[in-house]
């Protein structure tokens, strides 16, 4: 896939309302807080002056008149013009076509957690939990209120899919709680709980790695 002249999400967003018209900065951040889009883009109103310079150099957008309204300053009005359309379409099929590799914060967390004690871990779990049940309520809420006013459900996709993932984390987490407490990766040593590590000796192979001793292991069973 090839690397994209502008990669921040948030001029995705900007093409996408500009599409359907003419706004300007102040009218574009409404929107997006409105649509709750913030929720999953990261913006606020320096980023978007920023994203929108970006565009302009680009000549994916272009400026089409500057209005004034009461004691508020001038604001230029921006509209999307054939290059923009062509490239917001393009990067949204590239976004749904494909799994990007996503860095996460918990992920690494979880890499290291062997850094920490298991009943250290299990506590902090705890506190993760009750955090993603507030995420879980306010999540399915969001999704009542728009199927109670009649939001069709296309325009809701975004919470649909925060939703799954959360509930699939919230299992996956309240699984390693329980087997962190019932010894599937745990066990007793000196009077405390420890991490069960049973083959240090594989815990630092690449996959590579792991991939060769399982051909190994698999040629030595074939012999015998």
């Amino acid at each position: 896939m090839a690397k994209r002249k502008i990669a921040n999400l948030l001029a995705l967003a900007v093409l996408s309302l500009l599409t359907e018209r003419p706004m300007h900065p102040y009218e574009m951040l409404a929107v997006m807080r409105q649509r709750e889009l913030t929720t999953v883009i990261k913006v606020n109103q320096s980023s978007l002056y920023s994203v929108i310079e970006a565009l302009l150099r680009e000549k994916w957008i272009e400026p089409l008149e500057t209005q004034r309204e009461g004691r508020y300053p001038e604001r230029t009005v921006y509209a999307t013009n054939e290059a923009g359309r062509a490239e917001l379409i393009d990067w949204l099929r590239s976004l749904i076509r494909r799994p990007a590799v996503e860095y996460t914060q918990f992920a690494a967390g979880l890499a290291l957690l062997g850094n920490l004690s298991p009943d250290e871990v299990a506590a902090l779990l705890k506190e993760h939990l009750e955090v993603l049940d507030q995420q879980i309520s306010v999540c399915r809420t969001t999704l009542a209120r728009a199927e109670k006013i009649g939001v069709d459900r296309v325009f809701v996709m975004e919470d649909l899919y925060s939703l799954t993932l959360l509930e699939a984390k919230h299992g996956f987490l309240a699984q390693l709680v329980l087997d962190i407490n019932n010894g599937t990766v745990t066990m007793f040593a000196e009077g405390k709980r420890v991490w069960k590590v049973t083959r240090p000796d594989l815990a630092a192979l690449s996959s590579e790695q792991l991939d060769e001793y399982n051909d190994s292991e698999t040629g030595s069973s074939t012999e015998n």
